[in-house]
């Protein structure tokens, strides 16, 4: 499983860690993008809900190009406009969650962006796993 994002540093990050959570024992989850610098913001948020995410490094999406994904999630419009096409039958779903990283405002106003676009993308990868397990 692969969630695939413009930047690798907030979105998809925040999905991987989900899914890897709920999924862990059954799919190898992975998160990828195209420019990537992991956000410190995501990785506070997720800490907060108890996921830990502090060893996820910002991966290119050229470094999956080979492996055979059963699904891949693009979690941003972009992403899904210019997603490459991977040597495999993968399930391809899209859910555009706006973007935390464009937030702006106090240090506080910007991690309750954080925090809400975190309780979507948790919300998506509960809906995810009920409906694929």
């Amino acid at each position: 499983m692969l969630a695939l994002c413009t930047g690798n540093s907030c979105r998809s990050q925040l999905l991987h860690g989900y899914l890897a959570e709920a999924l862990g024992k059954w799919a190898a989850v992975y998160s990828a993008g195209w420019k990537y610098t992991a956000s410190t913001r995501a990785v506070r948020v997720m800490a907060e809900d108890g996921v830990d995410i502090s060893g996820h490094a910002s991966n290119h999406v050229d470094e999956y190009a080979s492996v055979p994904f059963d699904c891949v999630v693009t979690v941003c419009d972009h992403a899904n406009e210019v997603c490459p096409v991977f040597p495999s039958l993968a399930q391809k779903r899209h859910h555009n969650f706006p973007d935390p990283a464009r937030a702006t405002g106090s240090e506080e106003e910007t991690m309750a962006q954080f925090r809400a676009v975190r309780n979507q993308v948790k919300a998506y990868a509960q809906d995810f796993v009920r409906e694929a397990f």
